[in-house]
């Protein structure tokens, strides 16, 4: 049976180090990318999964009752992260005496604390991103110098037996036509899953700064609101004090 000279067993058997190496970059840079790919579409379908749990957090009669709400989706919920990180902040935050973080407004407080946690969930949803958007951008490449050196190889081999016989130059041929084809196939899908995880981060960081605006304005004005209202009408106040 007649080798196929166009085949990836031709490549491992004829190559050398140098088109072995791009094979083998080309290989390790389509694991990870594969890898980091499953591990997002997982992380995506665990925070859309808590995304649906703000609404039982709040119908919850307490914080404390919708933060177990929230805990139910899972330790990583981000919604959950938020909510823990803004109660802690309206039970510690002005006790915090001495410290630089005490001169803010208690409001500015909360602010600030929200959005240092906001801004580490988005480090956390971005990690993996840089590596699938350089593979997507170098991977071509890649393959293109396996291609370059393929073609190389097949204009050597020319040279060395003075005629362009097929056999001499469909080996090399062969291996500059599966660089070229690796290469896509290693960059196609990381482009695609950048873009992907870009946009479902968007959204999903719009709706967690959304949910943030909400716990801000629950912890600094839902709870004084009643005493707010109550100086508002001190006449009234006093009228139904003495009416008593």
């Amino acid at each position: 049976m007649q080798e196929n000279a166009f085949g990836f067993a031709h490549l491992l058997a004829s190559g050398d180090a140098v088109s072995h190496t791009v094979a083998a970059v080309l290989a390790l840079m389509s694991v990870a990318s594969w890898y980091l790919m499953l591990a997002k579409a997982v992380d995506w379908w665990q925070m859309r999964r808590a995304a649906r749990a703000v609404g039982a957090f709040w119908s919850a009669t307490s914080v404390s009752e919708g933060l177990e709400k929230l805990r139910g989706t899972g330790a990583e919920n981000p919604y959950l992260h938020l909510a823990a990180q803004a109660q802690a902040c309206n039970a510690d935050c002005e006790s915090a005496a001495g410290h630089l973080a005490a001169r803010f407004d208690p409001a500015e407080q909360m602010e600030r604390a929200l959005r240092q946690q906001l801004s580490s969930t988005q480090a956390r949803m971005e990690n993996g991103l840089t590596f699938l958007a350089t593979t997507g951008a170098t991977a071509p490449f890649v393959g293109l110098f396996g291609t370059v050196w393929g073609i190389y190889h097949a204009l050597l081999a020319i040279g060395l037996s003075g005629q362009a016989a097929l056999e001499k130059v469909a080996g090399p041929v062969g291996e500059a036509l599966i660089m070229t084809a690796a290469g896509l196939a290693v960059a196609l899908p990381a482009v695609f899953a950048y873009n992907a995880f870009t946009r479902a981060n968007r959204v999903l960081l719009a709706d967690l700064d959304a949910f943030a605006h909400d716990l801000h304005a629950f912890f600094t004005v839902g709870k004084p609101f009643v005493a707010h209202s109550a100086q508002i009408h001190p006449m009234r106040a006093r009228a139904a004090s003495g009416a008593v």
